[in-house]
């Protein structure tokens, strides 16, 4: 993490620091993959998926969100990833999903897939991810 973003902001996989009413927040009313989503859902998605999250360390408030959907020897999903609009254009979804795939080395992952927002593709186009033969708006990671 560059030293900037690593003074102001930290990486955690702990999902027990997960604000969830903030994650409900922001993925029920800022997306629109999970607009409308209920809490209740949101609470399950949660309990159910590998989960991760950005802070800003003056503060303690969550900043970003991503979980991951895996099999945790061959497969994975990336889903939900959001950074808080005030915090956006700093570098935190790189860092973000840096600190994901770096959790996930471990499990030797054959394919990482998620599905592209048109805000996102550029970044994860820039770290290797590439088109999924047959479905446009899905990028996929495949181990090298």
């Amino acid at each position: 993490m560059p030293d900037d973003i690593a003074a102001t902001y930290e990486f955690s996989t702990d999902p027990a620091r997960l604000d969830r009413a903030w994650v409900h927040h922001v993925l029920s009313t800022l997306t629109y993959w999970a607009a409308g989503r209920e809490r209740t859902v949101q609470d399950r998605v949660i309990e159910t998926s590998r989960n991760y999250a950005m802070y800003e360390i003056a503060t303690g408030a969550q900043v970003g969100y991503a979980r991951i959907v895996t099999d945790e020897t061959t497969f994975a999903w990336l889903a939900d990833v959001i950074i808080d609009p005030a915090h956006r254009r700093r570098g935190l979804a790189r860092e973000l999903l840096d600190g994901i795939l770096e959790d996930l080395a471990p499990m030797g992952l054959k394919r990482v897939v998620l599905k592209a927002s048109v805000e996102g593709r550029a970044l994860y186009e820039q770290v290797g991810w590439e088109s999924l033969d047959g479905a446009e708006d899905w990028l996929e990671l495949r181990a090298r």
